[in-house]
């Protein structure tokens, strides 16, 4: 028989710091409910925090980094993911100076992530030019 759970976290989408305790079922992520009694949210969740549990296990999610060579893309380990897009990012930055380029953050991510893409963003590149989905 299959167990069901529910962990108590946080919700991802902004910094309000909602509390939700995602369903769990069978050790895949089923679900969303809302935390009653948390003291910021106090048992409530908009829109977002109904539905952040669904892009979790979808199938249109990328498994892997993939990589487009002339018109052929193709899976590539994250290593090398990683290295070319430092290695364009860098030339970039070098030919046309850091406000050149500018960084989207997304609400799919957690607040510590998107507080890392704008320590990169400012601190290695030397741009402001940072937004994020959420508010696009």
């Amino acid at each position: 028989m299959s167990d069901y759970r529910t962990v108590p976290t946080i919700c991802p989408y902004c910094g309000t710091g909602c509390g939700m305790l995602l369903e769990v079922f069978g050790g895949e992520l089923t679900g969303v409910l809302p935390w009653k009694g948390h003291p910021v949210s106090d048992g409530k969740l908009c829109i977002k925090g109904w539905t952040s549990h669904e892009f979790v296990g979808s199938p249109g999610r990328l498994a892997s980094p993939i990589i487009r060579r002339g018109d052929a893309a193709g899976e590539v380990s994250t290593d090398e993911a990683i290295g070319l897009v430092a290695g364009e990012l860098k030339r970039v930055v070098d030919e046309h100076g850091p406000d050149s380029v500018g960084f989207i953050c997304s609400a799919k991510c957690t607040n510590e992530e998107n507080y890392l893409v704008g320590k990169l963003a400012r601190a290695v590149v030397g741009t402001n030019n940072i937004d994020h989905c959420a508010r696009l």
